[in-house]
């Protein structure tokens, strides 16, 4: 049961009957949340501040008429105008009830709704360079994006998970010079790594790999061939290890789309360009050198330019190099129609802080190769600083002194490394505390939440040591006495657990899996705090020996409690432990 959604449709429905005019966008615009100050009550509206003046009437008068149509109402036992024409509720016990039973009959389904009714939408996210493991400034963006896709998932979309694999250009080709480097050290040479080449251990093996297979074979080949076939293994040794990487924090993609399947004759990019000159959307001309760039460090010439403005970005983009090689957002519109042209309207692009400048033009070609039916939402993943010895610690693929994912996982295990980095907006900066997520206090959200869910299952130890003949089953407590819940402690801690669904729900719509993480930080100090009122109150208490149906009315509250809590960790991709050690 969702009460924010079943009042908002009593509500248009009430607004209907008071005027037949009112048109369904202007209800579409009613919001109902609960008040900013819980004081006020238990929910809030802006039905009448939204449809007053389109309605030609006065905000108040709008309201009072709306507040009235409620007083009869067996679910609201207050109701009142405030300011300028908010609207405030107060419900009845027995809605916080039929909450409780709500999360008894559906479970692991509590929360979940049909609200993408089976949209598609592609979820693009890592994507890194496969020239060595996965550090972590790419891991906020995998947990970021992986998250999404299950959440999104949750509420009704049809979601494929997707990691655009950069297999082309210069940096694949210094890869394969780094592996023969390693493959001579496997013969036996000595071996000195150049600056700009990859140093890294990881590439060890790769050399390895190649002297088992080929014996020293390729020193006998010219080198470029022997470079392009050592590239071929390792960016194949890399992607392996990116994805047994990903894998430690249970991250699974469904597709793996190779770039370099767009070049060569007949690929997407030909037949895109082609596209596009028919559609108009291509001209020759010139570009205004970029702001910073002196004469001497821009070439002005004619070139074959994207009209991206046209779609909303702030210049139009060259696609062809001067050497005549397509430019990389020359591929990136052919990739983006290649979704399109596979069916997906909906795209979400998860990128790292280094391509905040690329959200534009990203947008501008998903318009374009769409004909605007698609949309694009480009999620920018901020950057994430690790404390090591109180100092910040400099990350290069290249030097090969980094913290790679695997390292983070071995250091606080999965389940801090995906909770931590998302108890924080994806486009905010955020620092890594190593002391912090090791400690097992309140200040260590993930051992906040997951203490909560260990303590709810502790409740029923203690339920049977004390009431040993208590049937303590999902269908006992499905027939508990749910009116028994009537304290304002227990009533409240129902208040926080009706919102989940609405949260799920606004946390899909606007692409933030954070507020998955606040609201079980959230629903985790309420339980935290009704179970230390019982301490200081034994009729607070969960389980009180001297009333066994009181008792079993209060476990059906705390496994209510648990089952979000399980509902909202398993988006998360966050374990829920019955005992932490």
């Amino acid at each position: 049961m969702d009460v924010f959604a079943l009042f908002a449709a009593r509500i248009s429905t009430a607004m209907q009957a008071l005027y037949p005019e009112i048109s369904a966008d202007l209800l579409a615009r009613i919001v109902v949340e609960p008040p900013r100050d819980p004081a006020h009550g238990d929910l809030s509206t802006n039905a009448a501040m939204v449809t007053a003046k389109p309605l030609g009437k006065n905000p108040r008068e709008v309201a009072s008429a709306l507040a009235e149509q409620f007083k009869s109402d067996a679910d609201v036992i207050g109701v009142e105008v405030a300011g300028p024409g908010f609207i405030n509720f107060r419900l009845s016990a027995p809605v916080w009830h039929q909450v409780l039973r709500s999360i008894a009959e559906l479970g692991d389904d509590f929360g979940r709704s049909t609200l993408g009714q089976g949209q598609r939408v592609n979820v693009e996210y890592v994507s890194a360079n496969p020239t060595g493991p996965m550090h972590v400034g790419h891991t906020r963006g995998a947990v970021f994006g992986d998250t999404l896709a299950s959440l999104m998932a949750w509420s009704g979309y049809d979601v494929t998970r997707e990691y655009y694999i950069n297999d082309t250009g210069g940096q694949t080709i210094i890869l394969g010079r780094s592996a023969m480097l390693r493959y001579r050290e496997a013969l036996g040479e000595t071996i000195e790594i150049p600056p700009g080449f990859y140093p890294g251990e990881y590439l060890i093996p790769a050399g390895q790999a190649l002297a088992a297979e080929h014996g020293r074979s390729l020193l006998d080949l010219p080198e470029e061939e022997a470079v392009l076939i050592a590239r071929e293994a390792a960016l194949a040794a890399m992607m392996e290890l990116i994805k047994a990487d990903l894998a430690q924090l249970n991250i699974h993609h469904d597709v793996f789309f190779s770039e370099r399947t767009l070049h060569g004759q007949g690929g997407d990019i030909e037949s895109t360009l082609a596209w596009l000159r028919e559609e108009g959307m291509v001209y020759q001309g010139r570009l205004e050198a970029p702001k910073g760039k002196t004469p001497e460090e821009w070439e002005d010439r004619e070139q074959t330019l994207f009209r991206a403005t046209d779609y909303g970005d702030d210049t139009d983009r060259a696609l062809i190099k001067s050497d005549g090689a397509y430019t990389y957002f020359a591929a990136d519109i052919a990739y983006h129609r290649n979704k399109y042209l596979r069916g997906f309207n909906h795209m979400i692009n998860v990128l790292g802080a280094d391509h905040s400048g690329y959200v534009k033009r990203l947008q501008a070609a998903v318009k374009a190769v769409s004909h605007g039916e698609a949309d694009m939402d480009v999620r920018i993943c901020q950057l994430v600083r690790l404390l090591k010895n109180g100092e910040p610690f400099k990350m290069s693929k290249r030097s090969g002194d980094l913290i790679t994912l695997a390292d983070l996982v071995d250091e606080v295990g999965p389940d801090a490394t995906r909770f931590m980095l998302l108890f924080r907006r994806n486009d905010a900066a955020m620092d890594f505390d190593f002391a912090l997520v090791k400690e097992q206090t309140k200040d260590n959200p993930v051992f906040y939440v997951q203490y909560a869910h260990a303590r709810a299952y502790s409740v029923f130890k203690v339920a049977a040591r004390d009431l040993p003949g208590l049937d303590t089953s999902k269908a006992a407590l499905a027939r508990a006495e749910i009116d028994r819940i009537a304290t304002q402690a227990e009533l409240d801690l129902v208040r926080v657990l009706s919102a989940w669904p609405r949260t799920v729900a606004a946390a899909a719509v606007a692409h933030e899996p954070h507020r998955i993480a606040f609201y079980l930080h959230e629903l985790a100090a309420a339980f935290h705090g009704f179970w230390a009122k019982g301490k200081e109150d034994p009729s607070l208490r969960f389980v009180n020996a001297e009333d066994p149906k009181l008792t079993l009315a209060r476990l059906a509250l705390v496994d209510a409690v648990r089952q979000v809590l399980v509902n909202g960790l398993g988006i998360l991709g966050v374990s829920a432990p019955e005992e932490l050690s």
